[in-house]
């Protein structure tokens, strides 16, 4: 899992790029690197996804996030320094707001709709998706 390829924060997109880069190095054959004392074998993870933040870029699948968006918002909340608290002296910013979380609620319904879901998380794959058989496909 990795930040949204593009996106309002520039970094957001330079580390998602990072993550994709490191993850196909480190599957290579002739790039030796060493942990401790021990060589390690070349890695490569089975799928790197993105998940979308702020802009919006369409999903190439889409997760149900119905039955815990209420602890998602909680864990969310817990980084208090990025968004809204209801402290006026924090400095106005696109997250800062209090309209931001029923933004995440909106998008939740517009990524969980044509899924068949009433809220949803998108995801972009790094590479085609593969299902079994075709009626795991919601």
């Amino acid at each position: 899992m990795c930040t949204a390829p593009s996106d309002r924060h520039p970094d957001h997109g330079r580390s998602s790029k990072l993550i994709q880069d490191a993850c196909f190095y480190a599957g290579l054959l002739r790039i030796e690197t060493v942990s401790g004392n021990e060589s390690q074998k070349p890695w490569r993870p089975k799928a790197v996804y993105s998940y979308i933040q702020d802009h919006y870029l369409k999903p190439d699948f889409v997760i149900d996030v119905t039955s815990f968006w209420e602890k998602k918002i909680e864990a969310l909340k817990c980084y208090s320094s990025q968004f809204y608290s209801g402290d006026d002296k924090q400095p106005i910013t696109p997250i800062s707001g209090s309209e931001f979380f029923d933004y995440l609620y909106g998008r939740a319904l517009h990524m969980g709709r044509p899924a068949g879901f009433i809220l949803g998380e998108g995801f972009i794959a790094h590479r085609t998706p593969g299902v079994e058989h075709l009626l795991a496909l919601k």
